[in-house]
């Protein structure tokens, strides 16, 4: 069926869209990242299985087909990567992409020679190939594996940058290969001009669009929707102008232009955002499942036990061996740390370099070792994507590296305030809403909602109670509220119960089971007494979560333990001050003379990032 080619082209990238969208609900439903699903539809689908697609059901438009839908991906991850975010862990994000890509790149490139027997000029291709992680399989982990910031942030970095830098050094090499050079010093002036001539490129690209964006009139009726088509053309031109004028700069130009215009003040960006994610859910799943199916598995068992030996060696010692060197002396706990080494799955870019790689490899006469870097590239793929992706949720429940999960009962007003800030703070909330009309109104918001009764246990637990160390009743009924709080205290015991009154006098019920209220009489009063008699403070506290931040944070770092405050607190950033101090369940402001101890709650007030970057240095191990 695959080789009777154009007439079947049509239903075959129908089916695969299709299933591509099945893929990303069965992902979204059982929180497992998409691209398993997706490997396993291109392998059903293959001419090992199935046969409906092969390697002539797309002709000769296979190259330029991936080459698009790899700028989209691309681009889509590099307008995601914030400036702000880096800042969460700048230093093991550097080495990461330096330090951390040589050790993968020699290693690999070792292992591929010595274990497979293959010629240094095809491992190191291998080696290049595999540096690359990237954002296509990293971010629907992160979508469904919640972490914090400096975790999330070294990731994503190190995938945008490692596909780019990847790819232009295969590239590289390939043309080494192809016209004879071993000079070193030729090689890294092959790499820096393709790298530069993208960012040129997408530098020029990220200006036009930026000007057009914010000083052109994109027709009043339809901006929203110009902008976004503006954006992906925009996208798509770079990538093609770059990669006309050298090959593989087409990578770096969408990259360059997507990280300038994801940090630069552009109107419509969040329906940029939306759009350009959907289209790259589209274009992700047609390349996975395309390249996927081109795999023979003669070529994968032809590897044997010394290919699965390459995969693990890739998977399990320089990944944890590059992560543990770059990311030491930094903020990053042994189990995120761990969780980085075991989470480092390789995407699209080295599945479609490889496949184009190949096709090259093979006119050049060279059949063997375009099967053993097809085959190796695509082993490795399997191997991380299906077991590091698969069950990055339960390596990271078992390291214990999920942030702090709140539980937030009433998805109303109240109930998706407190979600925001809980959010903006790297917490991991899920509300929980009966009214169907509320859920589509908090997810169409971005929140995490599972649609139940907060107060049937079973619903509860399988928005997952039984794991939270925070349940808020935020309703505005009290009978509710007082239900969840008793459910969540008598059958999954969280840390903290918290509940909303809505009338004062029920306030007496919460308390008599130890449930701290908030009420909203009572608050309101408070603050408008507040207003009245301090001002000041108030106008201050109306900035928190803002320019301003108030945040506690137990004391970990063994640094500061057992010194006093007068040391400790010139060592926090500049625009914060240690307010408060709880020990043994009382509360006091500290002298210069206390003295820190493991386990104190520190309450730091401030700037936000000031404060946030506090709390980071003061418990690194987020507790």
């Amino acid at each position: 069926m695959a080789a009777a080619g154009g007439s079947f082209l049509l239903p075959i990238v129908a089916s695969i869209i299709a299933i591509g969208v099945i893929a990303q609900i069965l992902a979204d439903r059982f929180q497992v990242p998409s691209v398993v699903f997706l490997i396993a539809a291109g392998v059903l689908l293959g001419p090992e299985v199935l046969g409906v697609v092969g390697p002539d059901s797309f002709g000769n438009a296979l190259g330029a087909i991936v080459g698009l839908s790899v700028a989209i991906i691309v681009f889509e991850g590099a307008f995601h990567l914030r400036f702000e975010k880096l800042r969460e862990a700048p230093a093991a994000t550097l080495k990461l992409v330096t330090f951390g890509a040589a050790v993968a790149l020699v290693g690999t490139a070792t292992a591929v020679h010595f274990l497979l027997g293959a010629p240094w000029d095809v491992s190191f291709l291998v080696g290049a190939l595999l540096v690359a992680t990237g954002p296509t399989v990293v971010t629907p982990i992160l979508d469904v594996v919640p972490t914090r910031d400096r975790v999330a942030a070294a990731l994503e970095t190190e995938g945008i940058v490692n596909d780019v830098t990847a790819a232009i050094t295969a590239v590289v090499i390939f043309n080494a290969i192809n016209v004879g050079i071993d000079d070193p010093l030729a090689l890294l002036a092959l790499f820096a001009e393709r790298l530069g001539v993208g960012v040129v490129v997408g530098g020029i690209v990220a200006g036009l669009l930026f000007y057009a964006l914010r000083y052109v009139d994109l027709s009043p009726g339809n901006a929203p929707r110009n902008a976004r088509l503006l954006v992906l053309a925009g996208a798509l031109v770079a990538y093609g102008a770059a990669d006309t004028i050298d090959t593989e700069a087409g990578v770096a130009a969408v990259a360059t232009a997507g990280i300038l215009l994801g940090n630069a003040d552009i109107p419509y960006e969040d329906e940029i955002s939306a759009f350009k994610g959907d289209v790259t859910l589209v274009v992700l799943s047609f390349v996975f499942i395309a390249l996927a199916a081109l795999l023979r598995f003669d070529v994968l068992v032809s590897l044997g036990l010394r290919g699965l030996l390459v995969a693990g060696i890739v998977a399990l010692v320089l990944r944890p061996a590059l992560v543990f060197a770059s990311a030491t002396g930094g903020r990053f706990t042994t189990g995120e740390k761990w969780f980085m080494s075991l989470v480092g799955p390789r995407g699209i870019i080295p599945a479609s370099v490889a496949t184009l790689f190949a096709i090259g490899l093979r006119d050049a006469g060279r059949t063997g070792a375009a099967d053993l870097l097809v085959g190796t590239v695509f082993l490795v793929i399997f191997v991380t994507v299906v077991f590091e992706g698969g069950f990055a949720r339960q390596i990271a429940e078992y390291l214990d590296i999920i942030p702090m999960r709140v539980l937030i009962i009433g998805g109303g007003k109240v109930g998706r305030t407190l979600a925001e800030r809980l959010e903006d703070r790297g917490e991991n909330v899920v509300l929980v809403e009966q009214q169907k009309e509320v859920v589509e109104t908090a997810r169409n918001a971005g929140f995490t909602v599972h649609h139940g009764d907060g107060t049937d246990t079973e619903v509860l637990r399988s928005a997952g109670a039984e794991n939270a160390r925070i349940v808020v009743g935020a309703t505005g009924d009290d009978d509710v509220n007082l239900l969840v709080s008793q459910l969540s205290s008598s059958k999954f015991d969280p840390e903290t119960v918290l509940a909303r009154v809505n009338n004062p006098e029920n306030a007496d019920a919460f308390e008599e089971l130890g449930v701290r209220t908030i009420s909203a009489t009572v608050a309101t009063a408070q603050a408008m007494d507040n207003y009245i008699e301090r001002p000041a403070m108030m106008d201050w506290m109306d900035e928190v979560g803002h320019t301003g931040e108030i945040q506690e944070a137990a004391v970990t770092f063994e640094d500061l333990i057992g010194r006093p405050i007068r040391e400790v607190g010139p060592e926090l950033p500049g625009d914060c001050l240690i307010a408060l101090v709880q020990r043994d369940g009382e509360t006091r402001v500290p002298s210069a003379d206390f003295t820190v101890e493991r386990g104190d709650r520190l309450t730091i007030i401030g700037g936000r990032e000031e404060v946030h970057e506090a709390v980071r240095f003061v418990d690194p191990e987020g507790r």
